[in-house]
């Protein structure tokens, strides 16, 4: 098994991919910390992986809350003595809303989830891989991080500075142990669409316009098994850059 031994935290991981990744990881032989928003979801992926043999355990957290991050990190510490990997995938659309129909509000939402979430995240699992030498980050951006319209200007802003920020932290700590990568899925059938309710017309229109050449949608396991690559010793040559999964839409 290819994570044996090995704690690892699923930011956003009572669903979609980031259940995928969870149930993978377990299945691989780490110990999970299942943490979500949502906690009644959280709880019943980790009581899942647990009824398969698995160890798990579900934390309620909004990654946009610090107090939430803080616990989130002591939590896993606490209950299985380390922490070795950190996914950060909880994430939120847009309503594909153009930069002229911005508001404030919009944005620093996004933002907040997107993008703060990780760097917290990141910033309270430092420390930890710092002092043992090791530990691995995986964050999940998007096409949407690599290129200019495959949402609102908001999700788009946000996962390209995942982008930088995944390259920043994989360079800064490499000499220490330390490895930081990004997945860039392309469309995956999950259910991050349950964060758009009014999509903006001309924004959903201007993002569109580039779907006819997607070759087909993605599953969740499509994205676990990359990010299970991204967490084992498979990838230990792999740092500070970003993995395209979209069956081949973005190299059009």
């Amino acid at each position: 098994m290819k994570l044996s031994g090995k704690v690892a935290i699923v930011t956003g991981g009572a669903s979609g991919m980031g259940k995928a990744i969870a149930e993978l990881y377990a299945a691989e032989g780490a110990k999970v910390i299942v943490s979500d928003i949502n906690a009644d979801a959280a709880k019943a992926v980790a009581a899942d992986i647990e009824s398969k043999g698995g160890s798990a355990i579900a934390v309620a957290a909004n990654v946009a809350k610090e107090e939430d991050v803080v616990q989130l990190i002591d939590t896993a510490v606490s209950t299985y003595g380390t922490l070795d990997i950190l996914v950060n995938n909880a994430g939120i659309m847009d309503n594909f809303v153009p930069a002229g129909d911005m508001t404030d509000e919009l944005w620093d939402r996004v933002f907040a989830i997107n993008t703060t979430g990780p760097m917290r995240t990141t910033r309270k699992a430092l420390p930890i891989f710092i002092e043992k030498k090791s530990g691995v980050i995986v964050n999940i951006a998007s096409a949407g991080g690599l290129y200019g319209s495959r949402a609102g200007a908001a999700y788009t802003a946000s996962k390209h500075a995942v982008v930088g920020f995944t390259k920043n932290v994989g360079f800064q700590y490499a000499n220490l142990g330390v490895r930081c990568n990004a997945i860039a899925p392309g469309g995956v059938a999950t259910n991050i669409a349950t964060s758009i309710n009014t999509p903006n017309e001309f924004g959903m229109g201007r993002a569109m316009a580039g779907m006819h050449l997607n070759p087909r949608t993605g599953e969740p396991l499509d994205i676990a098994k990359v990010a299970l690559f991204l967490a084992s010793d498979d990838s230990s040559f792999v740092n500070g850059t970003v993995i395209t999964a979209d069956a081949g839409w973005t190299a059009y």
